[in-house]
């Protein structure tokens, strides 16, 4: 073999050892630098030049000082591929597509960051909110990484104000993504937790009777004391105000609604809705896009015929200024409403969705109403009902605590099949993400 053959031969083999220490150091966890390597492989290349002595040196690479110039120093890091140095994005970015102005923006980039590192299962858990099993709901929450529970007044019976307190920090510490804890607590017939004597001096009004009584500046005074009381409790979420338009009194939500115009509705829910912000309380704007004279949906089927027009010059009028207040939720009624969809509830509606979204621009988290309810079951079709929900543009579900498990994995299930796409799930954790940093729970 000739010298220069040898040379040549020597130098791959020092080349090849090289990439074998690299390796080697990269997968033995040591720290140690590829230019530290790669300099001791140039050291012995240069002296197996030297000692050869071939007539051809200038077949043979030797770096040349521009090289070593612009190499980094063993004592820098080299940034790998995806730093700014070596492209405009990396896999924190939040997709452009995502990216709305939102209410939650701020942290928009945290919540995504963190959520990049979630697994499926975790990412599906947190668009579900379920009633609280009577019995291990550390356990429950933590197997399905549920993203909230909402309690109902016999989980309230019998305790005193610390035993509440106590429950609740409990269950939101307990999971590696604290839980969102919520409520209906609207005042009048539906008092989940001011009907308990221990939690509160007195029973909170109806807002209807509220504004009777004493107009707006009672109205100011019970969302104060309402949003201070859920704070205390450790409750992050109610679901209210009722933003529906109900004058008749025949109406099945009468009862629960102001009673009065679209204009006096709308003052009432900015009032909520802003004075529940300051003291720490997201509230939920509902049933969208407005409930109407229709029927129980906790019984049966309900179908608007109303014309769009009714309800844009109506009873959209109060969502708007909820969510121009800067309202967390909204939660989307089980009514068929014809001039939006004629075949889905609104709740299962893409259609729905999309007018919330693009017509009034909110950027917050939709909730459905409790899809546990006999108004939902038979139009969910081949789907269960949360799947259904997931594919309509929900954020997140409302269940009772049965159903958990089946709806928990066919959603995980759709995801895997092809039916939902896992970017749909990313928007809605992320802006679920977003929202808990946003309150101060992560």
């Amino acid at each position: 073999m000739k010298k220069k053959n040898i040379t040549n031969y020597r130098i791959a083999s020092l080349l090849i050892i090289a990439a074998l220490l690299t390796c080697s150091a990269g997968c033995s966890g040591q720290q140690k630098k590829v230019s530290d390597v790669t300099a001791k492989a140039a050291s012995s290349a240069v002296s197996v030049e030297s000692s050869a002595q071939s007539s051809s040196e200038s077949s043979v690479w030797t770096p040349s000082t521009e090289s070593r110039e612009s190499a980094p120093e063993s004592s820098q890091e080299i940034k790998p591929s995806g730093t700014e140095e070596s492209s405009q994005t990396s896999p924190f970015d939040v997709p452009e597509e995502f990216k709305d102005n939102g209410i939650y923006s701020d942290y928009y980039d945290e919540a995504y960051k963190y959520m990049t590192a979630m697994t499926l299962e975790e990412k599906v858990g947190q668009m579900i909110f379920a009633a609280i099993p009577a019995e291990d709901r550390v356990e429950i929450a933590r197997e399905y990484h549920l993203g909230g529970y909402v309690l109902f007044g016999n989980d309230f019976a019998g305790k005193t104000k610390d035993q509440v307190i106590s429950m609740i920090s409990s269950l939101v510490i307990s999971q590696k993504i604290p839980l969102s804890i919520a409520v209906d607590e609207e005042g009048g017939t539906v008092t989940r937790v001011s009907g308990k004597k221990e939690l509160s001096p007195h029973e909170f009004m109806s807002p209807r009777d509220l504004y009777k009584s004493g107009g707006m500046a009672y109205i100011q005074s019970d969302a104060d004391e309402k949003a201070t009381l859920l704070k205390e409790l450790g409750i992050d979420i109610n679901f209210a105000p009722v933003c529906d338009i109900s004058t008749n009194k025949k109406d099945f939500m009468y009862a629960r609604s102001l009673g009065e115009d679209a204009a006096t509705t709308a003052e009432f829910v900015r009032i909520v809705t802003e004075i529940s912000h300051n003291k720490g309380v997201s509230v939920t704007l509902k049933h969208f896009p407005g409930y109407g004279g229709n029927a129980d949906t906790h019984i049966g089927t309900a179908v608007d015929t109303r014309e769009l027009k009714e309800f844009e010059e109506k009873d959209l009028i109060p969502f708007n200024a909820g969510i121009d207040a800067g309202a967390d939720f909204v939660m989307v009624s089980h009514n068929i409403v014809n001039c939006m969809d004629d075949k889905s509830p609104a709740s299962l509606s893409a259609n729905v969705h999309k007018y919330l979204r693009e017509k009034l621009g909110f950027t917050g988290l939709i909730i459905t109403d409790d899809l546990s309810m006999s108004a939902i079951t038979k139009f969910a079709g081949s789907e269960t009902p949360a799947v259904a929900a997931v594919l309509a543009g929900n954020d997140i579900i409302a269940i009772s605590s049965g159903m958990i498990e089946t709806s928990y994995n066919s959603i995980l299930d759709a995801v895997k099949n092809g039916k939902i796409k896992e970017k749909d799930i990313d928007r809605s954790v992320m802006r679920i993400l977003a929202r808990k940093y946003y309150m101060g729970l992560m």
